[in-house]
């Protein structure tokens, strides 16, 4: 019960919701009481022969059709309060997770599939929505009808209440014994479903890729053989709830065959009317309903128990950390220094070790070295999007450590690889630092980023939807659209993970073009992928078994006979391509 008291704890704020429900269930279960009493009143009234009252009869009939009509009035008016309280549990549950999505550190996401995080909130939240909108419409009747009947019966026959208030203890311990396995089936069950809708969400998202390799049919086989080892699954786990059910429900059958027994018997011998006979068979059929919706009433509680496991585990993972204490950044010059840093991932193994380099106001550096050597792992660093398990990364001489991350954020502009593009407008993305802003900025970084003249040939120019990650524009369109974001964000340090390495000549042109007006006058780390972009930077550093084997400008290096200087002689001679891919290096 331990998951059902975090859901109501969870949507604490819906309280007024659950008391109104509470309230209208308990008015609707004492109507409930009415028919068996009055149908128990009316047929004693059959048995007075000529002395059968009709004003009676027409005042028990009308009590029954106001008691309907009353009924049906807070059945609806409570269906309509649980409707809306089903949305806002959505809409309270889905807040919560996805702004807990929003301040988990970035190794939760390297290590998570997107569609498997999004199919987890669906699944979750759906059936906890329904799970609370049930419960309220339905099972909250059950327990207060039953509550209330029982004391009803016991005024007319108290061996009839307790034989049938015994039985529910009795069917929750059945119940509740047969769980454990089906919740084991519905972990199991979980599992691959997340599995395949998070391929599923995956290869959609990638779609272009799985055409162009023509792997279709192996995305469809993947989700299939998924939906069926959910299926395998399922029969046993129907299976079992089903003839468990059975037996319950035959245990069940035979207690109240016992009761009705016992009634008949009662009424044989003139220990009971014929009303009071007929309305404690009824109150025991009320009775018989809410005992039998146990089973539905667990198989819901069960699956809600399961599916809100996976919701509450992101919910209680550990925050990115964020110093309480943390002051805001002030960046006058933008020097950036590593000192003796050394990081490591999850794995233990050493990425980084002993780290020491400074990077001057304004200066360019370019990061050179093999493929998983470090490289963006520095800049990550910078970013805080991980922190260094020992040493200091130090900006304008305060420690990194010690600053509001969103304040450190700020003063880091970043260009990708790849151009990380939202759907939406060209000027939603240009301007996606800021919450405020003025077209003419827009313009302006567009200009800088040689992307104006193309968006002027659109026929909303700025206003243009570009579609899922901008895919409705090139490559290099994309790459200038993100540059204009960063020149909008005006940062004073800049990361680029060089973006140029997968583009045609002429768009690798207009983006240098562009990257070269925004590395004006910036601190600028550049993640090199080819030689000829960082030729005239102000130092390369070299990144070697997490150390900096060499440093120095691109003339002092290609002389000194080291790394650089054998990549640099085997991009001239075009030999030993591997070699160069080693070195995350395209030509």
């Amino acid at each position: 019960m331990q998951q059902i008291r975090k859901i109501f704890s969870a949507t604490k704020e819906l309280k007024r919701y659950y008391i109104a429900i509470g309230c209208f269930t308990v008015f609707s279960a004492l109507l409930t009481l009415l028919l068996p009493a009055v149908t128990g009143k009316v047929i004693d009234l059959f048995g007075q022969g000529e002395d059968f009252d009709i004003s009676k009869a027409v005042f028990y009939a009308a009590v029954i059709f106001l008691a309907d009509i009353l009924y049906n009035i807070i059945t609806n008016v409570n269906g309509y309060i649980g409707d809306q309280m089903g949305f806002h549990v959505r809409r309270i549950l889905g807040n919560k997770y996805y702004e807990k999505l929003m301040i988990l550190p970035q190794q939760y996401f390297d290590n998570e599939i997107t569609g498997k995080v999004v199919n987890r909130l669906e699944r979750s939240v759906g059936q906890i929505s329904d799970f609370l909108s049930a419960f309220s419409n339905n099972f909250l009747q059950f327990i207060f009808s039953t509550i209330f009947g029982l004391v009803v019966i016991g005024f007319y026959s108290l061996p009839v209440a307790l034989f049938l208030a015994a039985l529910y203890p009795i069917y929750i311990f059945m119940t509740t014994r047969s769980s454990g396995l089906w919740m084991d089936y519905q972990d199991k069950i979980n599992k691959n479903n997340d599995m395949a809708f998070g391929r599923f969400n995956e290869a959609i998202s990638q779609i272009r890729a799985v055409k162009s390799f023509n792997q279709e049919q192996r995305e469809l086989n993947y989700y299939q053989s998924k939906l069926a080892k959910i299926i395998s699954l399922v029969r046993p786990q129907s299976k079992h709830w089903h003839i468990s059910d059975f037996k319950r429900r035959l245990v069940l059958n035979v207690i109240f065959f016992a009761v009705f027994c016992f009634i008949f018997i009662q009424g044989a011998r003139g220990a009971l009317t014929a009303g009071d006979a007929v309305a404690l068979i009824l109150y025991s059929n009320q009775i018989r309903i809410p005992i039998f919706t146990i089973s539905f009433l667990v198989d819901r509680t069960q699956r809600v128990i399961s599916n809100s496991k996976d919701y509450f585990d992101v919910i209680e993972k550990a925050d990115e950390e964020r110093n309480a204490q943390a002051k805001n950044l002030h960046v006058h010059d933008g020097r950036v220094e590593f000192k003796n840093v050394t990081f490591s991932y999850d794995d233990k193994t050493q990425v980084l070790s002993d780290l020491n380099f400074t990077i001057e106001p304004g200066e360019k550096i370019a990061l050179v070295g093999e493929s998983g050597g470090g490289k963006t792992t520095i800049t990550n660093l910078l970013m805080g999007f991980y922190h260094p398990d020992n040493g200091q990364i130090l900006v304008d001489k305060q420690n990194i450590a010690d600053i509001n991350l969103p304040s450190l954020r700020r003063a880091v502009g970043a260009v990708f690889q790849t151009a990380s593009l939202f759907s939406g407008t060209i000027t939603e993305n240009i301007s996606y630092s800021k919450s405020s802003y003025k077209k003419k900025d827009i313009v302006a970084a567009a200009k800088a980023a040689n992307a104006h003249q193309f968006i002027n040939k659109f026929k909303k120019d700025y206003d243009t939807f570009i579609g899922e990650r901008g895919l409705k524009l090139s490559g290099g369109q994309q790459q200038r659209i993100a540059i204009a974001r960063a020149i909008f964000k005006n940062a004073p340090i800049l990361v680029l993970d060089e973006a140029t390495s997968s583009l045609d000549s002429k768009s690798e042109i207009l983006v240098q073009a562009a990257l070269d007006k925004l590395m004006e006058n910036r601190t600028t780390i550049i993640i090199a992928h080819r030689l000829s972009t960082i030729a005239n930077v102000d130092k390369i550093l070299v990144i070697d078994g997490g150390r900096i084997a060499e440093q120095g400008s691109p003339k002092q290096l290609a002389k000194s006979g080291g790394i650089y200087s054998q990549l640099l002689k085997m991009q001239k001679d075009g030999a030993d391509i591997e070699q160069l891919k080693k070195y995350d290096m395209v030509g």
